[in-house]
């Protein structure tokens, strides 16, 4: 993100957003009087310009686990399939998915769940059979897509864990 004027109230905006709040921000040029107007927003490293080469790499290595931890808690995966999905009431629904993580999956349906719903989500995934994980509505929208965040005390994510990364190494 250019340093410039206009900078502050776009970090703004990318801290407020639920899902883009912990993103990795790097700014780039300016002074260091500039990176500490900036700072109650939480920047995370700064280019200084003019770049050079032997700075910015050092400057992308202390910063690499950042980045890759960011990338392996959000990396989501776009794929619909059909989602069953068991309310703990016992009512059933039937939805699709529109991507996938180890963490959660966002789901269209007829009907939209509220926020806080104990679920059981079940599907298959190309190579991998049937799958079934707790889970609870985390979010949800006008135009009937919700979002559930798996349980993370549920050993059956392993298994989905394990097709992500099979996936994104193919």
């Amino acid at each position: 993100m250019p340093l410039g004027e206009d900078a502050g109230s776009i970090i703004e905006m990318a801290r407020a957003s639920a899902s883009n709040g912990r993103i990795i921000v790097y700014g780039l040029g300016g002074t260091a009087q500039d990176a500490m107007r900036y700072s109650k927003l939480c920047i995370n490293a700064v280019f200084h310009e003019p770049l050079e080469r032997s700075a910015a790499m050092k400057l992308v290595r202390s910063t690499r686990m950042l980045v890759l931890h960011e990338f392996r808690r959000y990396v989501r995966i776009p794929v619909m399939t059909e989602v069953g999905i068991v309310m703990t009431d016992g009512g059933r629904m039937t939805a699709t998915s529109q991507e996938i993580s180890s963490g959660g999956m966002s789901l269209k349906g007829n009907q939209v769940l509220e926020p806080g719903t104990a679920v059981e989500v079940s599907f298959s995934l190309l190579t991998l059979p049937r799958v079934w994980v707790r889970g609870n509505v985390s979010w949800k929208k006008p135009n009937k897509t919700f979002g559930v965040r798996f349980d993370s005390t549920d050993e059956r994510r392993q298994r989905l864990k394990e097709w992500i990364v099979g996936y994104l190494e193919s």
